[in-house]
């Protein structure tokens, strides 16, 4: 393969990964914590879109588990999120002609 050929399949898979990452942040997931007291959503790219707290966890005497609970939640859902985000990249990548042992940059 000549270096004109090479240098512009590299091009066609930059332009595809930087629209597979764009496309990363219209997918949504939601991290739970306290059997589902605590709903937290957010991108596959990690951005925060919204949450949802049970009411009866508004109670100033439970301030120590509600922080406990939305850390949790805020972890799940940013483990669903790269999950999501390696399960997107990886359906994406598997279609390019990568020679082996190509690392992409992510």
């Amino acid at each position: 393969m000549d270096l004109e050929k090479m240098m512009a399949m590299a091009q066609n898979v930059q332009a595809e990964l930087t629209k597979a990452q764009a496309n990363l942040d219209t997918i949504e997931v939601e991290g739970q914590s306290g059997g589902g007291l605590i709903k937290i959503r957010a991108s596959a790219k990690g951005r925060i879109i919204g949450m949802d707290i049970d009411d009866s966890l508004l109670n100033p005497s439970e301030k120590g588990m509600l922080e406990d609970l939305l850390a949790a939640a805020f972890n799940d859902a940013r483990a669903k999120a790269d999950a999501a985000s390696q399960e997107s990249m990886a359906k994406m990548t598997s279609g390019l002609p990568l020679p082996p042992g190509f690392k992409l940059p992510f």
